[in-house]
């Protein structure tokens, strides 16, 4: 069973980000801050879950939650200040979104700058031990998830509608034989022979 918080205050926001390993596309972050009596037996990570259960309990959280937040930040951002800047800065902008204030944010992973003068903990696979990491690692994956099936009708190619921008055979091979759309994160190493990619 994941715990509900982490520390003894009221209103601690959990925040998580998906997409960081992606090719394409934006970085998602959410936030969320959940009731006192929230439980759910299905709420895991959200790499856990089904498409069906993640869109399930999408809906749960959006109305469940005290609070919740979610932001993009997009590619050309990604490629001036790298994915680490770029998912700290969308989970930063998530928390920004929140109806309330929290007074403690748990995060998912190992790194994170601190938000305004609001005391954090990161928390290593956070989003499979804790509650407010797994709903908001839910509702970035969705929105995310959401965005790059948008994408993927003028861009059928790369077949965003399934591997939403991560780096699959299919994907990359796409890359061959078409080159690299607005979309593509032209910081990353898009294909392993890059060196000789024409960018």
């Amino acid at each position: 069973m994941l715990k509900l918080n982490f520390s003894k205050y009221k209103f601690e926001a959990g925040t998580d980000e998906a997409g960081r390993g992606c090719l394409a596309g934006p970085v998602v972050a959410a936030a969320v801050i959940l009731p006192p009596d929230f439980e759910h037996e299905l709420l895991n990570d959200s790499k856990q879950l089904t498409e069906k259960q993640r869109q399930l309990l999408k809906s749960i959280i959006e109305k469940e939650a005290l609070t919740y937040g979610v932001a993009f930040v997009y590619q050309e951002k990604i490629d001036k200040i790298n994915i680490l800047n770029a998912s700290i800065l969308a989970m930063h902008q998530s928390i920004e979104k929140l109806r309330i204030t929290p007074e403690f944010i748990i995060v998912d992973g190992n790194r994170f700058k601190k938000f305004k003068d609001i005391s954090h903990q990161t928390i290593v696979k956070g989003d499979g031990k804790y509650l407010s990491i797994a709903a908001a690692s839910v509702l970035a994956k969705t929105y995310r998830d959401a965005y790059m099936e948008k994408l993927h009708i003028d861009f059928s190619s790369y077949n965003w509608k399934k591997n939403k921008g991560y780096p699959t055979k299919e994907h990359r091979q796409a890359i061959r034989d078409l080159g690299v759309t607005e979309h593509h994160r032209k910081s990353f190493r898009l294909l392993p022979e890059q060196l000789k990619l024409d960018l």
